[in-house]
């Protein structure tokens, strides 16, 4: 009996854990891409007031998802080194000491450095690059499920956070919207210490109790060495990082115009950063469905239904371009929000099977690179098409092509149709 009762407090403890797990990993991403994405709404008051051309402005995001990016595999390495106490810690007080500078800027540099290089590293280190390596310790049998859950973080941030800055944007004015951001963000910091990081990141106990922390750290740093190196010579890793990089590429080419052409549509601001809000609403359970889907029929029958999903909502864009029909603008918020981010769970999920132990945060990290670069030039082209074009058509044909493109892989790359098929035994 004793024995028996020891064995169900051990479960109902990983089961705990199991979930705070999961709950950091949604609210961490909710808190770093929320707030990230909120430079969406400050395009047109900022081109109001600096009088800066959309290719100014749209390389401000540009040169955040390329400091997100590149950042990302050292956030992974910062993470099997030291683990996610130093990792959300860091991130969360860049992200939050970035805004509240911001707000107080008046050159375009200046908000390179800020929103675009500290802000970028902030995100990174809230986002799924430690999320997914915390998660995938404590799921396994489930593990693109419960990677879908820890994603639609990204889809409730950008629900709730947006438009929030929308309105204060417009209520008090851009630069205290900045203030108010980072100082929220700041204000949270010293909580993070009460969280029960060690037993976090040492992942479900053995035998009935909890893994030695020190221990675990040094097996896996460790295991770890090598293991990036030895991914990288994969047709796998190549496949994937093709597979987020022109879907990053695809997605914010659209993603950063969205509110201004809805505006120029004849949408009011609050109105258009509200579609967009309701997007990322339906990206929460487009997201939390395309993990559960792709364990149950598999992997490449999800992505293929995501990425049909992206472009009925892009040619809806493009049909809003001809004519502001409000059956095409529910088309779009539609198709395009339940599938935007949906391609998420399937990656991690497979790069979590492909490339298991303790290295995962580093692989991950320079896969999602991929993803962030091919967004980052995907916001600079946004930009530079309109502005050589003077309208958004281009810029969405564009999009759709490169949806075309990462999807392929899943038909065209051997090793990686083998491993999404292997993980539906």
């Amino acid at each position: 009996m004793t024995l028996t009762a020891a064995n169900t407090d051990h479960k109902r403890s990983n089961a705990r854990m199991a979930g705070l797990a999961l709950l950091l990993g949604f609210v961490f991403n909710a808190i770093g891409r929320g707030v990230g994405d909120t430079y969406i709404v400050f395009i047109l008051p900022l081109s109001a007031e600096f009088g800066w051309n959309r290719s100014e402005i749209s390389s401000v995001y540009s040169v955040y998802m390329l400091a997100t990016g590149l950042s990302a595999p050292f956030v992974g390495m910062l993470f099997d080194r030291f683990g996610p106490r130093v990792v959300y810690s860091c991130g969360l007080g860049c992200l939050g000491l970035a805004y509240v500078t911001a707000g107080s800027l008046n050159h375009l540099w200046q908000f390179y450095l800020c929103v675009g290089v500290a802000g970028g590293l902030g995100v990174a280190s809230l986002g799924m690059v430690p999320a997914a390596s915390l998660v995938s310790r404590w799921f396994r049998g489930n593990t693109g499920t419960a990677l879908g859950v820890a994603y639609a973080g990204l889809g409730c941030g950008t629900l709730l956070i947006v438009p929030l800055a929308q309105y204060m944007s417009v209520s008090v004015g851009w630069r205290d919207a900045y203030h108010v951001l980072g100082g929220v963000l700041l204000v949270l910091l010293p909580f993070i210490v009460l969280i029960p990081w060690k037993a976090l990141w040492a992942g479900p106990g053995v035998g009935g109790h909890t893994a030695d922390f020190s221990q675990a750290r040094k097996h896996e740093a460790a295991s770890a060495k090598g293991t990036l190196r030895a991914a990288i010579r994969t047709p796998a890793f190549w496949s994937l990082a093709q597979v987020f990089g022109f879907t990053g590429l695809a997605m914010y080419t659209i993603l950063v115009q969205t509110i201004a052409f809805l505006v120029e549509t004849g949408m009011a601001p609050l109105q258009a950063a509200s579609a967009y809000g309701v997007a990322g609403m339906l990206s929460v359970g487009g997201v939390m469905a395309s993990g559960a889907l792709a364990d149950r029929i598999g992997y490449r029958r999800t992505v293929a239904g995501s990425f049909v999903f992206t472009l009925i909502g892009i040619a809806s864009l493009l049909g809003l371009s001809h004519n502001p029909s409000p059956w095409l603008l529910v088309t779009f918020i539609g198709f395009f929000g339940i599938a935007q981010g949906a391609r998420g769970p399937v990656v991690s999920g497979l790069c979590a099977k492909i490339f298991p132990g303790a290295g995962l945060a580093t692989i991950y990290g320079v896969i999602y690179a991929c993803m962030s670069m091919g967004a980052a030039t995907g916001s600079l082209v946004s930009g530079v098409l309109h502005d050589v074009t003077g309208g958004y058509r281009a810029g969405f044909m564009f999009s759709m092509v490169c949806v075309v493109i990462a999807i392929a892989p899943f038909w065209t790359s051997s090793s990686l149709k083998q491993a999404a098929l292997a993980m539906r035994r």
